[in-house]
């Protein structure tokens, strides 16, 4: 199965920039922004501004299946790339 990757950037509140991918077998725009900020939300980061600015299609690709089975039950994934925490 094929998983859609979406490029991410967020300034967060201390100023820093957060790089992660939200993957998804979702193909819309507005439920890779809606799950972005759900992940935000839940890491005290529910400030950061997210757009179709911060947030664009990449590509699509296949996942591991641990990917998948996350993908698949929380509806998305978090690929965190650079500057987010670690849990």
């Amino acid at each position: 199965m094929d998983f859609h990757v979406f490029d991410t950037y967020v300034k967060a509140k201390d100023g820093h920039t957060m790089h992660f991918d939200v993957v998804t077998d979702e193909s819309d725009i507005e439920k890779a922004i809606s799950f972005a900020k759900e992940w935000l939300k839940g890491i005290g980061e529910e400030t950061a501004k997210v757009s179709t600015e911060e947030c664009r299609f990449c590509h699509t690709q296949s996942v591991p299946e641990d990917m998948e089975i996350e993908i698949m039950t929380n509806g998305y994934f978090i690929q965190r790339i650079d500057g987010c925490p670690e849990n």
